[in-house]
């Protein structure tokens, strides 16, 4: 086995392996040339080479996204480094342990015009959880150090001075990738070389060891005060933004469900399902919004009692109904970020869901309550008129959705882009055993497709990724890589522009309209896939989409992506008649 001759490589490599990072990025350079070497040849690593930096970090999210564990990117010096940006603050925001594992020039060779060099350290400092700049070794390449700063040692013994720079090297590599693990938020960890770079040897002469930084544990929690109140309020609202798949337990669920004063409010990415729970947000608000008896009908939907549990969410029009309507109370449930969303936050409660759902509802406690029953009769209402809103539409971004959602197979990994395709999501069921994912973290359309590609590594079952022609584009090196697996599916909804801007208040029929917020364009996805290498099918119409989606999930040698071009000018009057329609 090949080890790079430079200590500081061997160190981060040996770190890393300590605390179980098994999976590796790499994007092509020559001054991460030593961490290329060291982990590549090393059997316990699982290494991807990527050579587009942001489509790299994309992709290391999301199979961090999927296995719930820390995966490293590693890049060259200078600008390679700002191109994880994007993905380090999705990260930031989801809570999804990302390691950044960057190589930088020596101190001295910063801001003195040396190629590919800016200055790296602390360049994430916002957006992560910790930031380890490294040290140089001093006794590799010393006839160079001393070259470049003559007094850098200050008389000190070479090896004494490597000692203490190995022994503080091994410490911040620690405490950085220990941050990962515990709080599930990304990490930078900075590593200076000095060339030579390619040199190795056949046996590691750096052996670190790993100390544990204990996390505290957290008081224990009395829940008396907030059971009380949760037992004797008639109107409760228990809010879920992103959740991963089974975290919850059903008969935990089956509790909320079947207490009727409480109304469940889901969103797709929750991942949480029940016949008695909201899972179209916007359907239920957006109709109240069109009442004439609007603040009639919010005063009758405003909780005594918001509990909120998950991450982020999408649904505006919950957000602006909960700012202006606030509930007595809000209770946020988790162990780490508590975002006070409503504006109205008083208690974060630092413990599990299933722990405050198993005390609310032990003994369990009758409660009569109209609650439920009011709201449930609202959205039985609702959905009837979505079946004879659905037979009367052309074909549009609405009905698509309401189709390929449908025709989506059991157990299938779902990956959405954001901006429509999230939101348009948002308005139909889909099935319990489709496990749901989006970067809501920041909300972006870059890095939709490399995220998706990078979810499907380590997940048994095949993924689709549902996406707009925007994202899409934008993130089309994506394709550029070698693990795009057979099964893999893509289906790309093109409306020839950024559709969402037309349902957008300010929206005007013009061309700089056109030009610079809907950015209207002509492209298909033809050319990409030839390149590529994946199959392609192109529909416009519903009769067509049918017949392709009856083939398009069977086993093939190659991935697939079907193109769905719909009307630009009819999607946003089609979606804005729908919530008139049912309410």
């Amino acid at each position: 086995m090949k080890y790079s001759s430079i200590p500081l490589a061997q160190t981060v490599v040996a770190q890393c392996k300590l605390n179980g990072i098994t999976n590796i990025i790499i994007s092509p350079g020559s001054r991460n040339a030593p961490l290329t070497i060291s982990f590549s040849e090393d059997s316990f690593f699982t290494c991807y080479s990527i050579v587009d930096e942001r489509c790299a970090a994309f992709f290391a999210l999301g199979i961090a996204q999927n296995l719930r564990k820390p995966v490293a990117v590693i890049c060259t010096s200078g600008s390679a480094l700002l191109n994880y940006y994007p993905a380090v603050a999705e990260a930031f925001y989801s809570e999804i342990p990302l390691v950044v594992i960057s190589a930088d020039r020596p101190s001295y060779k910063i801001d003195v015009g040396d190629g590919q060099t800016i200055r790296q350290d602390n360049v994430f400092d916002r957006h992560i959880g910790y930031a380890a700049n490294l040290r140089q070794d001093v006794s590799h390449a010393t006839d160079r150090i001393l070259r470049y700063t003559p007094d850098g040692f200050q008389g000190r013994n070479v090896h004494k001075l490597q000692e203490e720079i190995q022994e503080f090297n091994n410490e911040e590599l620690n405490r950085s990738l220990q941050t990962a693990l515990e709080f599930s938020l990304p990490i930078h960890i900075n590593v200076p070389f000095e060339e030579p770079l390619y040199d190795f040897v056949k046996e590691a002469t750096v052996h670190s060891n790993s100390s544990i930084f204990l996390k505290k544990k957290d008081k224990a929690i009395s829940l008396n005060k907030f059971k009380e109140i949760w037992q004797s309020a008639t109107r409760k609202m228990v809010l879920v933004g992103v959740n991963e798949p089974d975290w919850v337990e059903q008969a935990l669920l089956d509790n909320l469900a079947n207490d009727p004063s409480v109304l469940v409010l889901t969103e797709t990415t929750s991942n949480l399902h029940h016949s008695n729970f909201f899972n179209s947000i916007d359907t239920l608000i957006a109709p109240i919004e069109l009442s004439e008896n609007k603040a009639e009908l919010f005063k009758a939907l405003q909780p005594d009692v918001l509990l909120t549990f998950g991450g982020l969410i999408v649904s505006k029009k919950i957000k602006a109904f909960l700012r202006q309507y606030a509930p007595k109370h809000h209770w946020h449930i988790g162990e780490k970020r508590a975002n006070d969303t409503f504006f109205c936050l008083d208690t974060h409660l630092k413990t599990s869901i299933n722990s405050v759902i198993r005390a609310f509802y032990k003994p369990h406690t009758g409660l009569e309550s109209t609650y439920f029953a009011y709201w449930n009769a609202v959205k039985t209402k609702y959905l009837e008129k979505e079946v004879s809103y659905l037979k009367q539409i052309p074909f549009s971004d609405f009905s698509v959705f309401k189709t390929t959602l449908t025709s989506i197979p059991e157990k299938y990994q779902l990956q959405l882009a954001n901006s429509s395709t999230i939101r348009y999501a948002q308005l139909f069921h889909i099935k319990e055993s489709v496990h749901v994912f989006c970067n809501r973290g920041t909300s972006g359309i870059d890095g939709s497709t490399s995220t998706a590609i990078g979810a499907s590594q380590h997940e048994k079952n095949p993924t689709l990724l549902i996406t707009g022609d925007l994202s899409f584009f934008y993130d089309s090196n994506a394709l550029w890589n070698d693990y795009i697996r057979s099964d893999f599916r893509i289906i790309l909804i093109n409306n020839n522009g950024g559709g969402i801007f037309r349902i957008l208040p300010g929206k005007e029929d013009s061309e700089n309209f056109e030009r610079f917020f809907e950015t209207k364009h002509e492209l298909n996805a033809f050319a990409l896939c030839q390149m590529f290498g994946l199959g392609y099918q192109k529909v416009n119409d519903a009769s067509s989409l049918e017949e392709q989606l009856s083939t398009f999930y069977e086993v093939s040698d190659k991935p697939k992506l079907l193109e769905i071009q719909t009307p630009r000018l009819l999607n946003d009057k089609i979606l804005m008649n729908y919530f008139h329609f049912i309410s």
